[in-house]
């Protein structure tokens, strides 16, 4: 409904600030600040009686309470953030707008990088020192000379620099040199792996062009080369392949002839290196322990923009000592705002960001966390005019092709992608880059898209309405603290298990090998999964099959089809598609909404989605229950006072119904709505268990003393999980979490099957997490007994934020920060899960 301004009969904006207070504005200067009421026509009723008695604040007074709310920020400040710097018009605008808070400034500069030797000095071949010189390259950089002579002489390395700043040549011109060096020509000698089928075909060209100008030969092999194309290279096998680890697992434990025709690899270059966290990282730690055992002696090769614990992390993966080099990058001055939408949404913010960026021609990349959050922004965007695309995993490959290529070609103004545009793909020149909250090294890299051919660049970090973001708005320089801690876990059960059997698969296991997985090869003998045959474990393949073929190294669960008139047109995995797949979800594909009519679900695991029409006003959020069971006790210690665990949990689920979420309102309740034929799924994952302290005495005596004791349990459940994000290096989309009724036993766990790494960061990292989360819920100026999105409420919430109550919550992680002393108890069968 609009509503029209008194003075001049124009439509009002109406908009809720984040203490729950409402700012009317009108095109004619008109401004007021009202106090909150659930029904808008009240709001707009008490603006009309201040304007009518003369009560209305004048601009001066206005602009005074909305800097003692800490609703925007005083010129003087924001004068004194910029300083001697001189932001461009559009950030200049944005900083003055008096819509959001900033929170923060800078204009980012990057000191040219430290220059090396000449390329003649460093003695190789003379086909590509030539290369080099036609390429416009007369002298590398210091990092790129370090890592060619580490490289060449033999070092295991891990190369970290900026996006664009001359990493492939830091690697791949040492390893072509040493291939076209070696004596042994036939052969495959090098193995360059990438994150995605994409990344690979993007870099392929320069690759071969390297390789070309000292005759060596490169190609690439993986899911998409033809049968024609992968007849000839198995025929005669080029010197370097280019691949992904999903075709290394699958041809490794089949024994293909692409298997054999790797054994002779001397070098195993991966680039992109962070992508390998959790469940994926622990898989690929296990392939590349498969790929020695079948090669007699491999280098090992690594590079990444982002990692901040290379060394470690990359030590870890490989399982081999490295060397780390470290480099920077050149690029045009970047104007860095982290903004606070104060007076609206953080995807209202976003999109008016976006077009302040496309009305002015330059070229937009937006990055969101969520599939949801990407397919949301493109659709509001469009309606504003803007030319924007959806890029994300779930899509077909063919669809992100066609939106890469026409970023690239100056066909598309904008993008509205996922994390899948953080890799090195080449879409061409950026000039601005808008994204929602992650850690500090994903933001650089992220905004290392921009302003690469030396013009100015423009960089956005929008909060959101979420705890975290509110923790920013007031400590700002905490979120440069914030660094990504890129995390995998090798003793994941269910990785290992496998893995142990794709080993002998690969090739039989003596009984001398492979002491560490003792207990997984005795569990397979026993199932009778492997048989000892003439001293050596081999697999027996019958008993197999199934687990061979429904096994995915990228994430346990397995996957659910999505068709459109019979045809693939995406999936998702499980057990999340159980929650964005239920019968009558809207699903978002590619900024299109679509409902589902049918979900097969356990039998055929597939879903069929039907259009639905474009003003149709709602998006679903699916309604849980959990009930979790502790397994296995793996350590256990006190955060301050308060006993923990870290543990196997087994994580029985259910998915009862679904809330309908008005399109364009950033809410966490909604409208509920029943399934006729619940969900379930049960499986095994890792977890902690913290037993938080009661509340005090006066909070139990309450008239609903047990109500206020549960609900002050699920908001700390929920505080610490959004509130901890960056300490554990953003893994709240990683994690779920329990809590169970007045028990005290709040429950957060990985959401892989089998665990991921995700809450043993956040065990490792706890008392930061727990003295962030009551820093969190005591400077939240809501007023609310339930408290609201920036506090107590989580958008991922399956209980629909029911029920929440800040004020025990407050209570319960002061006394937990207090050190009060509390221990493990069993929980019982009455005690209410909230999720």
């Amino acid at each position: 409904m609009k509503y029209s301004c008194p003075k001049c009969k124009s439509a009002l904006e109406i908009q809720k600030t984040f203490n729950k207070k409402y700012m009317i504005s009108c095109k004619c200067g008109l401004e007021d600040l009202v106090e909150f009421a659930k029904n808008m026509d009240e709001v707009y009723l008490e603006f009309l009686a201040r304007y009518d008695d003369g009560s209305t604040p004048g601009k001066r007074q206005l602009k005074a309470e909305l800097k003692e709310s800490g609703i925007i920020r005083d010129e003087s400040e924001i004068k004194k953030m910029i300083g001697n710097a001189t932001p461009d018009p559009i950030t200049k605008e944005v900083l003055y707008s008096k819509k959001d808070y900033i929170s923060y400034y800078k204009a980012v500069t990057s000191p040219p990088p430290e220059m090396g030797s000449p390329v003649e000095d460093l003695g190789l071949d003379d086909g590509m020192t030539r290369y080099l010189h036609e390429k416009g390259i007369t002298q590398f950089y210091r990092f790129q000379e370090e890592a060619i002579r580490e490289i060449i002489f033999g070092q295991n390395v891990v190369i970290t620099a900026p996006t664009a700043s001359g990493k492939t040549e830091a690697f791949a011109i040492p390893v072509i040199q040493k291939v076209a060096s070696d004596n042994n020509k036939g052969g495959i000698l090098a193995i360059f792996v990438y994150p995605t089928k994409a990344l690979a075909r993007d870099q392929i060209p320069k690759i071969m062009e390297i390789a070309k100008s000292v005759g060596v030969s490169a190609d690439v092999f993986d899911g998409d080369t033809k049968e024609s194309e992968r007849a000839k290279i198995l025929e005669s096998p080029p010197q370097i392949i280019v691949t992904n680890f999903d075709v290394l697992h699958y041809h490794m434990m089949y024994r293909t002839r692409f298997a054999s025709a790797c054994t002779t690899a001397k070098f195993l270059v991966v680039d992109e290196a962070h992508v390998y966290s959790g469940i994926f990282g622990s898989n690929v730690h296990y392939i590349i322990k498969r790929l020695k055992r079948i090669c007699k002696k491999i280098q090992f090769v690594a590079s990444s923009a982002t990692l901040d614990n290379a060394k470690e992390f990359c030590e870890s993966l490989f399982g081999a000592k490295m060397d780390l080099i470290q480099g920077s990058g050149k690029k045009g001055e970047t104007d860095l705002v982290m903004i606070f939408p104060s007076l609206r949404t953080q995807r209202a913010l976003t999109i008016d960001l976006l077009e302040k960026l496309t009305s002015k021609k330059h070229k937009t990349m937006v990055f969101s966390n969520s599939h949801l959050n990407s397919e949301l922004i493109a659709m509001q965007a469009r309606k504003k005019k803007i030319d924007i695309k959806v890029h994300r995993a779930g899509l077909m490959a063919n669809y992100r092709n066609f939106v890469e290529r026409s970023f690239k070609e100056d066909r598309l103004s904008a993008i509205s992608c996922t994390p899948t545009l953080e890799l090195g793909i080449d879409v061409g020149n950026v000039d601005g880059v808008i994204s929602s909250t992650i850690p500090i090294n994903r933001l650089l890299q992220r905004i290392g898209r921009a302003a690469r051919k030396g013009q100015r660049g423009f960089a956005f970090l929008a909060l959101g309405n979420d705890p975290i973001s509110q923790y920013y708005k007031n400590h700002p320089d905490n979120y440069f603290e914030d660094i990504e801690q890129t995390y995998i876990d090798p003793k994941n059960p269910f990785v290992e298990e496998f893995q142990v059997l794709a080993m002998a698969c690969d090739r039989p296991i003596a009984m001398h090998e492979m002491a560490e997985h003792s207990e997984a090869i005795r569990k397979h003998v026993e199932s009778g999964r492997l048989v000892l045959q003439e001293n050596r474990y081999a697999p027996n393949y019958p008993a197999i099959k199934d687990m061979q073929s429904e096994y995915s190294i990228r994430g346990i669960g397995k996957s659910i089809d999505i068709f459109l008139n019979e045809k693939k047109v995406g999936d998702r995995v499980l057990p999340m598609a159980l929650e964005e797949l239920h019968e009558s979800a809207v699903y978002f594909l590619a900024g299109m909404r679509y409902k589902v009519k049918e979900f097969d679900y356990p039998k055929k695991q597939f879903a069929k989605i039907v259009s639905i029409p474009r003003n149709y006003p709602y998006y679903t959020r699916a309604l849980t229950e959990e009930w979790p069971t502790i397994e296995t006790i793996y350590e256990k210690r006190r955060a301050f006072g308060a006993e923990v665990c870290f543990c196997k949990l087994h994580i029985q689920k259910k998915v009862y119904g679904y809330v309908n979420i008005e399109l364009g309102q950033e809410v966490t309740q909604g409208q509920k709505i029943l399934l006729e034929n619940p969900l379930e799924y049960d499986f095994i994952t890792k977890g902690i268990v913290i037993h938080a302290p009661r509340p005090t005495d006066e909070m139990k005596k309450a008239e609903n003393a047990e109500y206020t004791e549960a609900s002050g349990y699920h908001a700390t459940e929920h505080i610490i999980i959004e509130g901890s994000n960056m300490v554990t290096g953003g893994v709240s989309q990683d994690l779920g979490g329990i809590s169970l009724g007045t028990s005290g036993l709040i429950f957060i766990y990985d959401g892989a099957i089998g665990g991921n790494g995700a809450s043993k960061a956040l065990y490792d990292r706890l008392e930061k997490a727990l003295e962030r989360s009551l820093h969190i819920v005591k400077e939240c100026p809501c007023a609310s007994e339930a408290g609201c999105p920036r506090c107590t409420f989580s958008y991922r919430c399956g209980n629909n934020n029911e029920f929440l109550h800040k004020k025990a919550s407050g209570e319960i992680l002061q006394r937990i920060n207090d050190g009060e002393i509390t221990d493990i108890v069993e929980p019982t069968e009455g005690d209410r899960p909230l999720v």
